[in-house]
């Protein structure tokens, strides 16, 4: 599946935030922080820190459960892979072709997580929610704004304001700042281009394009993260192997493809050789990002298919999910 290339207006913003001295109006007030001072984890491109400083990293809350919600809405291209769209609310009933969430719902009960799924943007949690997790399963562009409710009374809140039609954005980035756990699945990453914070969220990056989906070798560079154990260094996967513009920064890159493997190359990385991400993690905004483009293929999310790599692509996702819900350590 093919998208329009985006342009990033995070670095635009940050060049127009440092024009007019706006650095110092960002600086954050939670901790000690001297007057004017700036800890050493604040990134003011996309005006939030990293990592885990104390003045800036949220811990856990104590009501958080062994439960995560998948988010699969799509307001344009949809994946073959997340078949018919789902009726409103939370959990309704899947289809035969909801291949991808029925998927990773089969994977992680296995493992003993609850799990809940909608396309309804307004399910998305709060900074008071008790989910370990929440997973974006290929969402595309603007699936976190309230569609129809500004020119329906009978769904609309206020029809006089946008706050509510937007409040699913805020219920993110709160949850987030509470301590809560993120992972992006493939095309998260063709949604809410024009989201600085978002941007961020998915490691400074976002979709540009892809060549043909093909054959490739991942390999592991993150072997010492409890997503990537006991995988493979290298195993065969078949994908659409996308380029991200701008390139992913600031995070720590777990697997790569490596492109003198793929038969058709489309490399739109400037500056980083055949250096070409597949999964990254990061600490942001008080929260954790476990990261992949990986997952076009229906096939990835059905055990036993004749997908190459499909053992190896389920354990890496599992693993991710898990680190990222704080269940085993996170982005070592």
């Amino acid at each position: 599946m093919k998208f329009s290339s985006q342009r990033s207006l995070a670095t635009g913003f940050a060049t127009l935030a440092m024009a007019a001295g706006a650095y110092a109006q960002g600086t954050p007030t939670n901790g000690n922080l001297p007057a004017g001072a700036l800890p050493s984890s604040w990134d003011p491109t996309y005006n939030v820190c990293r990592g885990t400083d104390p003045k800036c990293y949220n811990n856990w809350l104590p009501n958080r459960q062994k439960r995560v919600l998948i988010y699969s809405r799509t307001a344009g291209p949809r994946h073959a892979n997340l078949g018919t769209a789902l009726a409103a609310g939370l959990n309704p009933p899947l289809n035969a072709n909801n291949t991808a969430v029925a998927g990773l719902k089969a994977w992680l009960e296995a493992e003993g997580i609850v799990v809940d799924y909608t396309e309804e943007a307004s399910r998305l949690p709060g900074h008071t929610a008790t989910y370990a997790a929440v997973i974006f399963m290929s969402p595309t562009r603007d699936s976190m704004t309230q569609h129809g409710r500004a020119v329906d009374p009978a769904l609309a809140v206020n029809t006089t304001t946008s706050a509510y039609l937007d409040s699913p954005k805020v219920n993110l980035r709160q949850y987030i700042r509470g301590g809560g756990g993120f992972v992006a699945i493939h095309n998260a990453y063709g949604n809410e281009y024009n989201w600085p914070w978002y941007e961020g969220l998915l490691g400074n990056a976002n979709y540009y394009n892809h060549g043909a989906a093909q054959n490739g070798t991942v390999k592991i560079v993150g072997s010492t993260d409890s997503s990537t154990a006991g995988i493979p260094a290298s195993f065969g996967f078949h994908d659409e192997w996308y380029n991200l513009v701008p390139y992913p920064t600031k995070v720590k890159f777990l697997a790569t493809v490596d492109e003198s493997t793929l038969a058709t190359k489309s490399n739109s990385h400037p500056g980083h050789g055949a250096f070409h991400p597949v999964a990254w993690c990061q600490y942001y905004d008080g929260g954790r990002a476990w990261l992949t483009t990986l997952g076009h293929d229906a096939s990835a999310f059905q055990d036993g298919s004749s997908l190459p790599g499909q053992a190896q692509f389920k354990q890496l996702i599992v693993q991710g999910i898990k680190s990222a819900m704080g269940l085993t350590p996170f982005c070592q």
